[in-house]
């Protein structure tokens, strides 16, 4: 996986708005921001993708953005990746940052997965310590 530069990372942290539901952590081994445990925004090595609507996302392709593919081949619906150029000219890019925390915010908080129903198992009770054998003299 590609590593952001320390440069992109001041410059991601930067745009992210400050927002107390804003958290800011390790995502795909770089830095995402994410809202109500939904990641609206991250860095991919030295690229920004930002999570958007299907038409909003051809806008941004349209102008040189892609695909956002974490790995080759299989690209995160929903989310795009910025065009280049972003660090130096960051008003777009701070725009559609916005824009997906905007639309992020408005989604269902994520809970915390729980465990996988209907597997028919049930959890199987703590171990009973044995009991020690005893010593019998015939």
């Amino acid at each position: 996986m590609p590593r952001p530069s320390e440069k992109a990372k001041a410059a991601f942290s930067r745009l992210v708005p400050e927002d107390p539901s804003v958290v800011l952590r390790p995502m795909f081994g770089n830095l995402a921001a994410f809202v109500n445990g939904n990641m609206f925004a991250g860095l991919f090595g030295e690229d920004l993708f930002v999570r958007l609507p299907e038409a909003e996302s051809a806008e941004v392709k349209r102008k040189g953005g892609r695909d956002f593919e974490p790995m080759p081949g299989r690209a995160m619906t929903g989310y795009v990746v910025v065009p280049g150029g972003w660090q130096r000219a960051s008003g777009p890019a701070q725009h559609l940052i916005e824009r997906a925390l905007g639309l992020t915010r408005a989604m269902p908080a994520k809970t915390k997965a729980k465990a996988k129903a209907g597997t028919g198992e049930k959890p199987k009770p703590a171990a009973k310590p044995k009991p020690a054998a005893s010593k019998r003299r015939l």
